[in-house]
Order: C-alpha cells, then structure tokens, then sequence
C-alpha cells in the first residue's frame, strides 16, 4: 500500500490515495486550463476505490465534456473553493486527482512508461513537451474507446501556432 495525502487550501477537506497512480495524464484541454487557472492539469490516475477523504465532505460541480459529451465530476472544498480531484462518467472506477493538491506533488514518478499528454492541439503556446512521452492531438482514445495512435518525440518540442516545433 502507498498511502500519500493531499487536501485543500484551507484545510477543510483532505485526501489520501492508497495505490500508485496507473497512469500521470498531462491534460492541455480548455476545461483543465480553466480548472486550473493554469497551461494544463497534471493528473495522475487512481482506481476510484483507491482515494478516500479522510477529513471533510468535498462538494461537486457536474460538467458535460465538450470532447465525449459525458460528466465530469469536479469534487472541491465548499469552503476556499480548491479543486481537489475529479471522477468520471465514462470511466466510472477511476479518479483523476489535481496534482498539486498532494502533499508532496513530487511523490509519483512521470516517464514515457506511464505518462500521456492529450489535446496538444490546444495547448498554450510556448509548452515544453518532454521527449519519451506519448502525446496526442486530442483525447488518448476515441468516443467508442478505440485507442488513437501517439506522436513520441525522440527531443524535448515547444508547442507554436500550427503545432509542436523543436525547442530552441
């Protein structure tokens, strides 16, 4: 078991996960953009069984996905308003928790072996995407859960108007 905690600005509502992560999704869509008031969410993925909120009662705001058209499910402290981690209609046994809600945000690993980057294609130009990881122009997979086929940069590419170049 690994047991790392997390919780929200004021301390109203914490968190702990009791697994390691079965995957890091580096999100550059516009609702993570938004929900993070940020370039892109870091989100490491947890079977929804394995997050427990050990302290507080998190609200949640319900958001149609624009790419899928099901629900996300925003939970967040109803009290200084941090989002603290996410669950999904279309994957209903997994969670995704906003990273920098950990205590220690540096706990998990991220590599091409369990890492993505998706919606590359909206991202905020000037992001640097690591060499080694898969990315993708949109979601990892299609509606009907097909995979789609990533794009591995062998050198670390900026993103630039019209797509991903070299850096430098």
């Amino acid at each position: 078991m690994s047991l790392h905690g997390g919780g929200c600005l004021c301390g109203a509502v914490r968190y702990e996960t009791l697994s390691e992560p079965l995957r890091v999704t580096t999100c550059h869509c516009r609702f993570c953009q938004r929900a993070t008031g940020s370039a892109y969410l870091v989100e490491p993925i947890f079977p929804l069984a394995d997050l427990r909120v050990t302290k507080g009662a998190p609200r949640t705001y319900d958001h149609r996905s624009e790419g899928s058209g099901k629900i996300v499910h925003v939970h967040f402290c109803g009290d200084c308003g941090t989002k603290l981690y996410m669950t999904f209609e279309r994957f209903a046994t997994s969670c995704g928790v906003f990273a920098g809600t950990f205590d220690d945000p540096n706990w998990f690993e991220i590599n091409g072996a369990n890492a993505k980057h998706i919606f590359i294609g909206v991202a905020r130009h000037e992001t640097i995407l690591p060499p080694g990881v898969p990315t993708f122009p949109r979601h990892a997979m299609t509606n009907d859960g097909a995979p789609e086929e990533p794009v591995v940069f062998a050198e670390a590419r900026v993103v630039r108007p019209g797509g991903a170049g070299p850096v430098g």
